[in-house]
């Protein structure tokens, strides 16, 4: 069970390091945007350590105190989270 939450843990932030990658490509090139919404869904189901580096690593969304603020935080309860279940 445990090697299960681990696996899900590390697709899920891959895949939120990944859309911050995309969405601020897409940002850049004036493209049609990925939604708030689903930036803080993907964050909120555990995604939120991937979503908060490639915030910073893409310096993407750095200027909105909500996600600043937000994912750093979420990422710390993901962290507790983790370290809980396993």
């Amino acid at each position: 069970m445990t090697e299960y939450i681990v696996l899900y843990f590390l697709i899920i932030n891959i895949i939120g390091l990944f859309i911050m990658r995309v969405d601020k490509q897409r940002a850049i090139k004036h493209q049609y945007r990925i939604s708030e919404q689903t930036l803080w869904i993907i964050a909120i189901v555990g995604g939120a350590i991937g979503a908060a580096i490639g915030m910073n690593m893409f310096r993407h969304k750095t200027k909105h105190l909500s996600f600043k603020m937000g994912f750093p935080l979420l990422a710390i309860i993901d962290l507790f989270l983790i370290i809980f279940l396993i």
